[in-house]
Parts: structure tokens; sequence; C-alpha cells
């Protein structure tokens, strides 16, 4: 089994997980009812799909 030579000082060893971290949702308005939905999603409200271009559920207003 490997074994390290040396100590991993904490400069190296947290040079090396910075990228390990919580990201935060990218929030962006729905182009049909400007609700602030994560980007990506079917907008709750209204159904609209903004990578489609199009309203993909039917919702009973």
């Amino acid at each position: 089994m490997a074994v390290p030579k040396r100590k991993i000082s904490k400069t190296r060893g947290r040079k090396r997980r910075t990228h390990i971290r919580a990201r935060s949702i990218q929030v962006v308005a729905c182009k049909e009812c400007r609700m602030n939905i994560p980007s990506h999603t079917v907008c709750p409200r209204c159904g609209f799909y903004a990578r489609l271009n199009r309203s993909v559920l039917h919702t009973d207003d």
C-alpha cells in the first residue's frame, strides 16, 4: 500500500480541496410570468420551460 513520504501541510491540502464546496443555486426570472425559479427547470406557476421555448405543463387557471 502506498504511504506518503511527508506530511501534507494545511496550505497544500486546502489548496487541493478549494473546488469542494457548496454551490449557490442559479436563480433566473421566468420569461413568461417573471417568477424567480432555479435555472433549467419548469416554472411551477405557468409551466414554461425556456430551453424548449414553450409551455410544457398544462396548468388549471
